[in-house]
Parts: structure tokens; C-alpha cells; sequence
């Protein structure tokens, strides 16, 4: 994939300030400090030897750097904040999760049913009323759990826009709002969290437009019945295309995501042009206990119309008999279906002492250290050949990209 160079002065923080040059101009990203950590913890060996040897950059923005959520480790996820966080960092592609408000305006949210753990909508009285589980404190006597859920369609975007986004998370056993609010995981920070400005799909875009990035948005599931008053799927769908031509985008610019086959047929279909680079995000490795990766099922979704997919991590990878992190079949067979594949998401599961967790459950026997996910990413980038990684920090996979010299 491409890299683009856009111009930053950096900061005491290791991140950069964008100096109001234009998105064509000659410039550099800034990875900070937490890639060549990384690199330090590694086990000793030619890779190793091969990235430290890039710690003095320069670095570029490339499109093997995605942004998952801008850049959600650090920054309160799919806020204008971080989204720069992302673009500063190298990102070359940014992710806008779309769904939908009351009044059927498209915005920025992973989930229609994440408000609670996303934004401060608890700390509004009046809004948290009309939530579809409005906050309901532990029991500690009982062990019962505190419960809220607000979502998007419980407010008009007027109202959505009047939140501000915060570090995802809450305190399950939490017997106040303000309790509940602190839920930020410990190797996350609160630090970049005062203000997190939440976006609409059209502003992301304008955004990611003006700074010369592609952008990804993914068509989340509705929660709701659909039709929901009246807007269809179909109609969601096309919605999400025509923001994104209105901000000026190309097809080559655009990599549409969805775990719904049948928005990517409808893709396929009705903007032919945008959906050959859209991404079908494959939740079959988790959903359906009795699937099983075969050149036959990869084909099927060849022929459908897929040119991407994109599992989680682990689908991709596997265990040799010498314990080495090779490709696994599900990624052998996508390529042999012509499939291009994009993996998600690294820098998601906090510090991998003792393997890791859910996104490295195939290999978890040979993750020991933070120095694994350097390795993860080489296997990705060499071996299974993907085209671009999902990232929360997206700065470890620019690092990576430009020492590698990939395009």
C-alpha cells in the first residue's frame, strides 16, 4: 500500500501537531516512544536487530497502518481526538464504526449500545432517562451487577451531539453513575480523555479527507428492528456511500467494512465501484462453533464478490511443531481463493505477559512479552501476506511498515 508523508512538529509527548499544511505537502509521522519498547523486549534475533536499527525513523504515514477507532489505547475511541491521534501517528486508513441516531443521522460509534461505556450520556439526567436500560446500581449484597444501556437511536443527533466521549469502560459493581463512569481498564490512561468531541459519519470524513487519509467505515448491526421507522438496511447502506462521495472520496480511497454478507452483496450490486475494495470482516471463526476454513467456503465468498476479508488475529495464525507462529490454514486458503486479508486488531489486549488473550488464542503458548506483537506483525506482513493491520496504537504498526519498507 501507499505511503503519504504529511508534516508534524512534534511534541514532548511523542505525538505531533499538524502545522496547517496542505494533505499533499512533504512532511513526517512521529511514532513516540512505545514502538521501540516494543523492540525492546524482543527476544534477541535478526529481526530484532533489523527494527532497532529504524528507531531514528524517519517515519511516514502508510496504508498498512490502520487506525481501529482512531487510536483507542490512549485516546476515548472514534472522537475527533482520536482520530488525529491516529493520523499523527502514521495511520494512511481510519476507521469510523457508522450507526445510527433517532432521527436516522449516521455517526461514529463501534456499537448502537455502547453510549453508556463510550460517552458520558449517565452524567446527563435528562438524557440518561430515555435510555433503553436507564442506570440501575449494583447490589452488593446480592452480587448483582449494575445495568444500563443507552443507544444511539434513544437520541436525536442533536442530542448525541451534546456527549462527550470517554475511555470505554465501567465498574460493573458500581453503586453511583459516577462509579460506574470508572471503568478505564489499568493499562489504559485517562489522560487524553477531558475531551473527547464525538463525530458524525460526514464529519469523519471531512476530517480524514482534509488530512489525506482513506477512510474505512464499517456499517455496524443494528440493535433495532429493522426498518427502523422507516430506514431500511439498504438504505443505511447506500446512506454510508453517499457521505462519503458527498466528502469528495474516491472508491480507491474507501475500503467499506461489514460482518454482514449481505451488505457487501448489496455493494457489490448497487456501487460496484466502491465495493471492490470492500472488506468483509469474517465473524464465522467465532460465531459458528462447527466452522472450518476449506479452499471451497474461501471460493464461495470469491465468487460472491469479496475481494477482502478480514478475521481477527488468531484466524491467520497458528502454532508449528516447533512452536513457531507460521499462517494457518484459514489464511493458506484465502489466498488460494485470490482473497486479500486484513487482520484485527493489535494493541487491543493490553500488556501480553501470559499469552495475550482473545485476539492471540491460537498462539498464545508462544506469546510471552509486549515483544511478541513485533513478531506477530512480521508473520502477518511476511508469511500470511496481508495487506493492512488494524491497530489501536497505530504508531507500532507504522514503525514496522517503514522498516519493512512496505508500500
Amino acid at each position: 500500500m501507499k505511503k503519504i508523508i504529511l508534516t508534524v512538529i512534534t511534541t514532548t509527548l511523542g505525538f505531533s501537531m499538524l502545522s496547517g499544511c496542505s494533505a499533499n505537502e512533504a512532511a513526517s509521522a512521529s511514532v513516540g516512544v512505545r514502538p521501540a519498547f516494543l523492540v525492546d523486549q524482543m527476544q534477541q534475533s535478526p529481526l530484532k536487530e533489523k527494527l532497532a536499527q529504524c528507531s531514528e525513523g524517519p517515519f511516514v504515514r502508510t496504508d498498512f497502518s490502520i487506525g481501529h477507532r482512531g487510536a483507542a489505547m490512549q485516546f476515548p475511541e472514534h472522537t475527533k481526538e482520536s482520530y488525529l491521534a491516529a493520523i499523527r501517528s502514521g495511520a494512511g486508513i481510519v476507521e469510523c464504526d457508522v450507526t445510527f441516531t433517532k432521527d436516522k443521522q449516521l455517526v461514529c460509534r463501534h456499537s448502537q449500545s455502547d453510549l453508556h461505556t463510550t460517552t458520558d450520556v449517565l452524567a446527563h439526567p435528562e438524557l440518561a432517562k430515555k435510555c433503553t436500560v436507564p442506570f440501575t446500581p449494583a447490589n452488593p449484597l446480592t452480587g448483582e451487577k449494575a445495568k444500563a444501556e443507552c443507544r444511539t437511536s434513544d437520541f436525536t443527533l442533536a442530542e448525541f451531539k451534546t456527549l462527550k466521549g470517554k475511555m470505554d469502560g465501567a465498574n460493573t459493581m458500581a453503586t453511583s453513575v459516577e462509579e460506574y463512569m470508572q471503568g478505564t481498564p489499568k493499562w489504559r490512561t485517562d489522560l487524553y480523555a477531558t475531551n473527547g468531541t464525538l463525530m458524525t459519519h460526514a464529519e469523519s470524513a471531512a476530517l480524514f479527507k482534509a488530512h489525506g487519509v482513506k477512510a474505512t467505515p464499517e456499517l455496524k448491526s443494528a440493535v433495532v428492528e429493522m426498518p427502523f421507522n422507516g430506514f431500511t438496511q439498504t438504505m443505511y447502506a447506500d446512506k454510508l456511500v453517499n457521505e462519503l462521495k458527498a466528502a469528495g472520496f474516491s472508491a480507491a480511497e474507501t475500503y467499506l467494512q461489514s460482518f454482514d454478507l449481505n451488505d457487501i452483496k448489496h455493494w457489490v450490486k448497487n456501487n460496484p465501484e466502491f465495493a471492490q475494495q470492500a472488506v468483509f470482516l469474517d465473524d464465522r471463526v467465532f460465531t459458528d462453533k462447527n466452522f472450518k476454513a476449506s479452499l471451497a467456503n474461501m471460493q464461495e465468498l470469491a465468487d460472491s464478490g469479496v475481494k477482502i476479508i478480514a478475521p481477527p488475529i488468531y484466524a491467520l495464525l497458528a502454532l508449528n511443531e516447533n512452536g513457531d507462529i507460521v499462517p494457518s490454514d484459514y489464511a493458506k486458503y484465502a489466498k488460494q481463493a485470490g482473497l486479500d486479508m486484513i487482520a484485527w486488531s493489535l494493541e487491543r489486549s493490553g500488556p501480553l505477559q501470559g499469552g495475550g488473550g482473545w485476539y492471540y488464542q491460537t498462539i498464545n503458548e508462544a506469546i510471552k512479552d509486549d515483544g511478541a506483537t513485533m513478531v506477530i506483525l512480521d508473520v502477518l506482513a511476511k508469511q500470511v501476506g496481508v495487506i493492512g493491520v488494524f491497530s489501536d496504537w497505530p504508531a507500532t504498526v507504522t514503525y514496522y511498515a517503514n522498516c519493512m519498507d512496505l508500500k
